[in-house]
C-alpha cells in the first residue's frame, strides 16, 4: 500500500509516519508534504491507494489540492479544530482524527479504509467528494476579530491588526501598536485553523505571523530561515530548513 502524507510541521509528520509504520508496516509512505503547491505537482504522476493529509497546510487549504487533482483514492483527515470539517467528513464515510494523533483512533481510520477500500474509486463517491469540498470552500469563513484579556477587560482585537501569536506559558496575540494580549486559546493549532492562509503561517511551534508586519528574512547555511518582525514584542522567528521552502512560496504569494 502507497500512503501519501501531507502535513507541514515536522514534528507532527514524524509521529504520525512511526504510528502508521507500526500500524501498517508494509506500506510505503511518501512525504511528508508540506504545501499545496508541492501536492499539487507530486500527484501529477503519484498514485497513492490512501492519502493523510492535515486541512491547513503551509501555503492553503489541503481541499485545493483535492479538488485541483484527479483524486481517486480515500482521504484520511487530520485537524487540530474545524467542527465543520468533522461533522461534513464523517456524514461522508470520509475519516478524520483530532491532533494530537491517538493510535487506536487511527487504527479504527485504516481499518477502515481496508473495509471501504473497493467504494472509492466509483464515480457517486467521487461527485460526493468534489460536493463535499464545494461545500466546504464556501462555507469556509476565517476569524476576522479575536477577543483577548487587558486587565479585568475584554477587548475585541481585528485580525488585521495582528502582528502574531505566540505560545509561552499561554497563547499570547500581539497587537500591531505593540501590545501583548492574553488569550483564551489553548494552542497554536487551534488558532491555525481560524486564520486566513494568506495572511497568516505557523512558522514554528511557538509562533504563527502576519505576513504584513514581516520586515526582513535572511537564511542561514543550515537552510533555516531568520525572520524579522516589525515589532520588538514579536523576536527573531526562526522556520526550520524542513519548512523554508513553503514558507517562501507563502511570502512569495
Amino acid at each position: 500500500m502507497n500512503i501519501l502524507m501531507l502535513e507541514d510541521e515536522p514534528l507532527v509528520a514524524a509521529s504520525l509516519i512511526k504510528l502508521v509504520k507500526q500500524l501498517e508496516p508494509e506500506a510505503t509512505i511518501e512525504g511528508p508534504v508540506a504545501s499545496v503547491a508541492e501536492a499539487q505537482e507530486l500527484l501529477k504522476t503519484a498514485k497513492p491507494d490512501l492519502i493523510i493529509s492535515d486541512i491547513q497546510l503551509a501555503d492553503g487549504i489541503s481541499l485545493d489540492v483535492f479538488t485541483d487533482s484527479n483524486i481517486s483514492c480515500p482521504i484520511i483527515f487530520t485537524t487540530a479544530y474545524n467542527e465543520y470539517a468533522i461533522r461534513a467528513f464523517k456524514v461522508n464515510s470520509i475519516d478524520y482524527l483530532l491532533k494530537p494523533i491517538d493510535k487506536k483512533e487511527l487504527q479504527s481510520a485504516l481499518d477502515k479504509f481496508h473495509l471501504l477500500q473497493s467504494k472509492f474509486g466509483n464515480d457517486i463517491y467521487l461527485q460526493q467528494i468534489n460536493e463535499l469540498f464545494s461545500d466546504f470552500k464556501n462555507s469556509k469563513k476565517f476569524k476576522e476579530r479575536f477577543t483577548v484579556h487587558h486587565g479585568r477587560n475584554i477587548i475585541l482585537v481585528q485580525s488585521s491588526d495582528v502582528a502574531c501569536f505566540t505560545k509561552e506559558e499561554v497563547i499570547y496575540l500581539v497587537h500591531k501598536d505593540g501590545k501583548k494580549y492574553i488569550t483564551d486559546f489553548r494552542s497554536l493549532d487551534e488558532i491555525e485553523e481560524l486564520l486566513d492562509p494568506k495572511q497568516f503561517c505557523r512558522a514554528n511551534r511557538q509562533f504563527i505571523i502576519s505576513l504584513p508586519y514581516i520586515e526582513s528574512m535572511r537564511s542561514d547555511e543550515t537552510g533555516k530561515i531568520s525572520v524579522k518582525m516589525k515589532l520588538q514584542q514579536c523576536p527573531e522567528v526562526i522556520v526550520s530548513k524542513e519548512k523554508a521552502s513553503s514558507f517562501r512560496k507563502w511570502v512569495e504569494g
